[in-house]
């Protein structure tokens, strides 16, 4: 099997244009997922979100997480569990309006941080759709535009951490499953795997690189390419030792944006639309239910809209 793609983005702007451009084409087509660096973050930047969440974590979270193991009796199961995650995680929003000044224990200068985090990943998020339409042969700003909904797009970081786990052949980090929005850009430990991606039918480990950021496509680029990019299925397979830091950027549609193939796409292959079209948040209640399981299921629903209360209860 290919190696996993690591891309640098140096070069996107001088004469090697066309083979970094072919990279991500590549990339995309076969794995769903690839992992850049030379992405204009500062390293030293990276580091100091790193230090702060991790700081955030023994100082706020740890304890928290330490008492729901021991209410649920994690510890000592000794079968399989199915309905939970060895994770523990907290939500910011950036836009359309952040939730970062509400968000309870974040010291000033972790909030400060995110923000400006937020939006260098923004613009990074950005500048890929860009490359991607270039891939495409779609214009310029469509990707972002077909984002855009009343409000423009949705975007928010979940923060992860995932402690060491007794029993991690029974219990996942995070359980298998493909994303639901857009763009995910995801800043991952270094020194701490378990992130692993599903290719040909083996697990695939996305392998820890100081200061990368790893880019996935979610289920709504893979409708508006009308299949020529596809979301994959990925999961954490949580650790006996050491705990890794997820720090995972979700650039989605706006709630209220209609999403369906790309017409110039449908036309140029010369095929049928395979996707149906459908409001994106619509799509995100249905995903709620049945994230952890296949995906294909959640787009014929909105084929037959009929099936749509079946596939949610299922």
């Amino acid at each position: 099997m290919a190696s996993f793609p690591v891309i640098s983005l140096e070069k996107i702007n001088g004469e090697e244009r066309a083979a970094v451009l072919e990279q991500i084409k590549d990339a995309c087509e076969n794995w769903g997922f690839f992992e850049l660096v030379n992405h204009g973050i500062a390293p030293e930047f990276m580091d100091k979100v790193e230090k702060l969440t991790k700081e955030h974590y023994r100082k706020c979270m740890e304890q928290r997480f330490n008492e729901m193991v021991a209410s649920k009796g994690l510890e000592a199961v000794q079968s399989e569990i199915d309905d939970l995650d060895w994770e523990s995680t907290f939500f910011l929003r950036h836009l359309p309006i952040s939730n970062i000044s509400e968000i309870p224990d974040l010291d000033q200068e972790y909030r400060e941080v995110m923000r400006e985090f937020a939006a260098k990943l923004e613009v990074l998020a950005e500048e890929l759709l860009d490359l991607l339409c270039e891939n495409l042969g779609l214009e310029k700003g469509y990707l972002k535009k077909a984002f855009c909904g009343s409000k423009g797009p949705t975007f928010g970081t979940k923060v992860s951490n995932y402690p060491p786990c007794p029993k991690p052949d029974l219990i996942k980090g995070l359980r298998a499953h493909t994303d639901a929005g857009g763009i995910i850009l995801l800043f991952q430990d270094d020194k701490v795997s378990g992130l692993q991606l599903l290719k040909d039918g083996e697990w695939v480990d996305v392998p820890p690189m100081r200061h990368s950021i790893v880019i996935n496509i979610g289920d709504q680029l893979e409708v508006i390419t009308n299949g020529r990019y596809k979301s994959v299925m990925h999961r954490v397979i949580a650790q006996t030792d050491g705990t890794r830091m997820s720090l995972a950027s979700f650039y989605n549609p706006g709630s209220d944006a209609v999403i369906y193939p790309a017409p110039a796409l449908v036309e140029k292959d010369g095929c049928q639309q395979l996707y149906p079209k459908f409001v994106f948040e619509d799509y995100m209640k249905l995903y709620a239910g049945v994230k952890f399981q296949a995906k294909e299921p959640r787009f014929e629903a909105f084929k037959n809209t009929a099936t749509l209360g079946q596939i949610a209860t299922a």
